[in-house]
């Protein structure tokens, strides 16, 4: 019988096929395995599921509390909690860690982290891994809650942080990441801890629509931490507010800086910073609005600063900071400084509620340049018990004399086309 050899063509598309068909019963997708963990069955807890795990398996945990010791993720699995199931470390240790790429880890309660004073010690803690997913879960009572070091392209979104720590020495931080790269940490609520949020050597990484508050320090607070946009987050009654420190090219958009209250308080510190952006957030009700202790080419616009103690403080350390359609009411102080050499600061088209001009050509600009900084407030700079003196007559006086004969205020601080209307 004469046989005819396949074309060349139609061969090379059996032998793809072929290929194809292969692949797919190899591959994690069809591999894949569901591991449920209940109480009294083949599986009863979290360890003998993670035993038998294997890359793209799933571990369903069932409601109920898991004491057992500290879970160890080292496969790609998705670690998913019905009912809420609690993972409990009894005060004792910390409850889970992570070393595995593209892991992670939903529905669970984490509940009473260990506390050591030479470890970090966290309720869910990711070391050395990638592309992992830490999702509406819910951590309370914790030393550290979720921990990221040396983690890359992770999500940290909707979870809950509660704790009721009274001090900081035997507290951790909420969300703490340290040397991470492009990590988003989005939609989550931190109370109780001693920093809400915390990063450190953390880069191009997105902090949005947070809310941390009631934290026994900072709401947020970063350190070397370059090129990070942090986006319509809340932050609200911290003992100490926000801090951002020695770090470059950061975004602070949208943001809510509220009811900060305390002798060293304030909504937000920039301390030794470089290229600064806030935009459209609000401070409202803190100590001090805003502290600029060396921060160089901040960008401040269409920022609300309102019924603050002071708004803004400019120390002398700051350069070429501006500060441009911005509005100013209800505040003790809008702007205090401690120098007159202003180091090429500018304000250009603020609204001020204090300001006493006129617009006669009517282009929504006041006529006469504003002076936001009170001689008062220089005083007070100097001399602090001398706030007693606030709402007297002899300081209704100083400010008179000092708009009808400026002579003592920075020369240079001066809005020169302060708008008529609120901006925002």
């Amino acid at each position: 019988m004469l046989r005819i050899a396949p074309r060349p063509r139609r061969a090379a598309q059996v032998a793809v096929a072929a290929l194809a068909a292969l692949v797919a019963l190899v591959s994690p997708a069809a591999a894949q395995r569901t591991l449920t963990v209940a109480p009294g069955s083949a599986l009863p807890t979290v360890t003998a599921a993670l035993a038998q795990a294997r890359d793209g398996d799933r571990i369903v945990v069932t409601a109920g509390t898991y004491r057992e010791p500290m879970l160890v993720v080292d496969h790609r699995v998705e670690l998913v909690g019905e009912g809420s199931p609690v993972l409990d470390g009894e005060s004792k240790r910390q409850i889970m860690a992570i070393a595995a790429n593209g892991v992670t880890v939903r529905g669970f309660t984490f509940r009473n982290v260990g506390v050591a004073m030479t470890q970090d010690l966290a309720a869910l803690k990711v070391a050395g891994a990638r592309d992992c997913r830490i999702e509406d879960n819910r951590i309370e009572n914790a030393f550290f809650g979720i921990y990221l070091e040396r983690a890359e392209d992770c999500v940290v979104r909707n979870n809950v942080l509660v704790a009721r720590k009274r001090d900081e020495s035997n507290s951790g931080n909420g969300i703490h990441l340290y040397s991470a790269r492009h990590v988003t940490i989005t939609g989550n609520r931190v109370v109780g801890h001693r920093d809400g949020i915390y990063l450190e050597f953390t880069r191009h990484s997105v902090v949005t629509d947070n809310t941390s508050e009631g934290n026994l320090r900072y709401g947020l607070h970063f350190m070397y931490s370059d090129s990070c946009r942090y986006e319509q987050n809340t932050f609200r009654e911290n003992l100490a507010g926000v801090a951002v420190m020695y770090t470059k090219e950061v975004a602070m958009i949208g943001n809510r800086f509220e009811h900060n209250w305390g002798s060293a308080s304030y909504g937000l510190l920039l301390k030794e910073v470089y290229d600064v952006r806030l935009e459209r957030n609000q401070f409202t009700r803190n100590t001090v609005g805003l502290v600029a202790d060396g921060a160089e080419r901040l960008q401040a616009v269409g920022n609300r600063f309102a019924d603050n103690g002071w708004a803004v403080r400019l120390m002398a350390s700051t350069q070429e900071a501006n500060f441009e359609g911005n509005d100013f009411s209800g505040n003790t102080f809008d702007v205090a400084t401690n120098s007159r050499d202003l180091g090429g600061n500018r304000f250009h088209g603020n609204w001020w509620a204090e300001y006493q001009g006129y617009d006669l050509d009517r282009d929504g600009r006041g006529d006469v340049p504003h002076r936001p900084v009170r001689l008062f407030s220089l005083i007070v700079e100097r001399n602090e018990p001398s706030m007693i003196l606030l709402r007297s007559f002899f300081v209704g006086l100083l400010d008179v004399a000092e708009r009808v004969l400026p002579a003592l205020t920075p020369e240079a601080l001066v809005d020169d086309a302060p708008r008529m209307r609120p901006v925002s």
